[in-house]
């Protein structure tokens, strides 16, 4: 087994299914030279027991909110394990841009979206898998799920 799985397996962590897009005028990321440019992923992970829908501040706390921004980061990474094969191809996580579906005075997008940040640390180590970020409110999201991140994986040659 890869090594990179091997850490999400020892996590007590698994990958959902990658998910396929409705349009074939879009896909999960773009292969560019070295890099994957990752489309917007949701909290869409039947293994894990989580709300993927709702609006922090009005009907989810931060814990659930962070709980989706993980699942979400799974659903990046079984969209990148499905474009490159291994994990281990990954060198380093460059970038995350989190969204959070929020109430207009809710404060802490950047705790939610540390769900998936965290992951990527603890998974990748803090070379490769500490990454810039932003995380922001959203008035609504696509079927009104919780969180939606996209980003950024430099990968080995």
């Amino acid at each position: 087994m890869a090594k990179i799985e091997a850490r999400l397996e020892a996590m007590g962590l698994s990958l959902p299914q990658a998910r396929k897009f409705p349009n074939p005028n879009r896909r999960g990321c773009v292969r560019v030279g070295n890099m994957l440019f990752i489309s917007g992923h949701g909290p869409h992970h039947p293994g894990m027991q989580i709300r993927e829908h709702g609006k922090l501040g009005q009907d989810m706390t931060v814990e659930e909110g962070y709980a989706a921004a993980k699942a979400s980061a799974l659903a990046i990474l079984a969209t990148v394990k499905a474009e490159i094969g291994d994990l281990d191809r990954v060198r380093r996580v460059v970038r995350l841009f989190g969204m959070v579906n929020s109430t207009p005075d809710f404060p802490d997008h950047p705790k939610v979206i540390d769900g998936a940040s965290d992951l990527f640390y603890e998974l990748f180590g803090p070379d490769s898998g500490c990454h810039a970020r932003s995380a922001v409110g959203m008035a609504g999201l696509p079927r009104g799920q919780a969180v939606e991140i996209n980003g950024e994986f430099e990968l080995r040659d």
